[in-house]
């Protein structure tokens, strides 16, 4: 592995944090918040110390070319080494300890929107907008946004690529690496300003719509009051939240390509079909439990159904009615949709409906051999055949999570959680939900959580985030070692 180059990129990743935390620091210098100014201060130079020195060890040229292990080194390291530098505001203004400040930068660039902060609204307003800018730049990829203003690096920027985008197919749209980049990062940015615009065409002062707009896009979930969304009593900002979760669980490379060809590519898309089928599924269920069991009027019902299913769905784990409180087949269907997860390329966690789909059908095709071995027949989705190394990946995957699921909930419980909710911080935290059921349900936070459960959170989140393999391959002895062919 060529360390020069892992460490010139990663320097610039490092210089690119410091600059996205300047608009905070200019908003708690003009708030008079001293607190936080001198926070981002501090934050800003460190930024700028851990670019000079991995500078001054590494380096970048014209003629340089990534490779596997360069891609890998790039994507990990640069999570894990960005969610460090952006825990700094928390700790250092004194708003957080450093192990809270840790867990609240790992659930804010990973997406999770789990947060260890019982009074949000106590916050000065610099650091609810670096929470929700650390949602924001987690949500598409730090590293594919960054990929955005990069020059081009043969074709090792493709490993960078995969190593961050989420679901089993890792799509072009574009022949090269940088141009769809570029185009990801371009819908990703007129969907925050739709939705901007969205939630304060609906009430919302210009802050919290561009605060919520960020969160909603990125499917992190954080808020700038305790009871998020539960606060406004608004039942249009619902409708168009629950719109934009719903778009936000979509692909957005799928995106890309309807804007070249047409919004019928959108309908034409099955796995997007399958996600839209299940919220509509599970929100008539919820909404005719929550009416029988609950006596709901049909419209409250109704309302409550759509916006907890689409804000779970997405992963996005907005809060606008206490969903712990619900019958239990109501949260049933809820814990599905949080385990599933969005689309394949989205921002939304989860399994990911394109896995789902390619098990049953691979299941389906084992069947069909059984019955006929002489049938020849392959795995499809959208009408495109699927190799079978990415049939065998989604099978891969969905044991990584289960078996993980497992790992995490049994420290949990050894560290003294009970198993149910062992069970929902480990399932709420791998979908990077964020909100489950119990110790981490919609009305609580992750303080209760013992320091050992805080730590493996962290851990957790960072595999959730890379998808599990990017992170194992950094744990594996072998990947360092330069004597193997790689």
């Amino acid at each position: 592995m060529n360390k020069r180059i892992v460490a010139g990129l990663l320097g610039y990743l490092t210089l690119f944090c410091g600059v996205a935390m300047v608009p905070p620091f200019i908003l708690a210098a003009t708030s008079e918040e001293f607190n936080g100014a001198a926070a981002f201060l501090l934050s800003i130079f460190l930024c700028l110390a851990a670019t000079f020195e991995l500078e001054r060890f590494g380096g970048l040229s014209d003629k340089d070319n990534l490779g596997i292990r360069e891609g890998i080194a790039i994507t990990g390291l640069g999570w894990f080494l960005i969610s460090i530098l952006g825990l700094v505001p928390y700790f250092a203004g004194g708003y957080l300890n450093l192990l809270d400040s840790l867990v609240e930068s790992f659930s804010g660039f990973s997406g999770t929107g789990a947060t260890v902060i019982e009074d949000v609204e106590i916050l000065p307003r610099s650091i609810l907008l670096w929470r929700s800018m650390s949602n924001w730049f987690g949500g598409l990829g730090i590293i594919v946004i960054f990929m955005a203003i990069l020059p081009q690096f043969g074709r090792g920027a493709m490993f960078i690529l995969k190593a961050e985008t989420t679901g089993p197919t890792k799509d072009r749209q574009m022949p090269r690496i940088r141009d769809n980049a570029k185009a990801l990062f371009s819908i990703y940015v007129l969907l925050t300003v739709l939705c901007a615009g969205g939630y304060f065409l609906c009430g919302l002062n210009p802050f919290a719509a561009i605060n919520h707009a960020m969160t909603t896009i990125a499917t992190g979930g954080y808020g700038i009051y305790n009871g998020t969304v539960s606060e406004y009593g608004n039942a249009y900002l619902e409708y168009c939240m629950a719109f934009f979760m719903v778009v936000s669980g979509g692909s957005f490379a799928m995106y890309v390509v309807a804007f070249k060809k047409g919004i019928g590519v959108i309908f034409r898309n099955t796995e997007f079909k399958i996600y839209l089928m299940i919220i509509f599924v599970a929100t008539l269920a919820v909404a005719a439990d929550l009416t029988i069991e609950m006596f709901a009027s049909p419209e409250v019902a109704l309302r409550a159904a759509i916006f907890h299913v689409t804000s779970l769905s997405s992963t996005t784990g907005f809060v606008a009615h206490d969903f712990d409180a619900y019958p239990p087949l109501s949260k049933a269907f809820l814990m599905m949709t949080m385990f599933l997860g969005g689309c394949a390329g989205s921002t939304a966690g989860g399994l990911k409906v394109a896995r789902i789909i390619l098990l049953f059908k691979f299941v389906a095709l084992i069947v069909r051999q059984k019955l006929h071995p002489n049938v020849v027949s392959q795995v499809k989705l959208s009408g495109r055949p699927i190799d079978e190394d990415v049939v065998y990946g989604a099978a891969k995957f969905f044991f990584a999570v289960v078996v993980l699921d497992i790992l995490f909930a049994a420290v949990m419980m050894f560290d003294g959680i009970d198993f149910v909710n062992a069970i929902s911080v480990s399932v709420s935290t791998m979908a990077s939900v964020g909100q489950g059921f119990g110790l981490d349900g919609a009305t609580s936070s992750y303080t209760l959580l013992p320091s050992l459960s805080k730590f493996c959170v962290c851990g957790f989140m960072f595999l959730s985030r890379l998808e599990i393999f990017t992170v194992l391959a950094l744990c594996s002895p072998n990947f360092w070692n330069s004597s193997k062919n790689w």
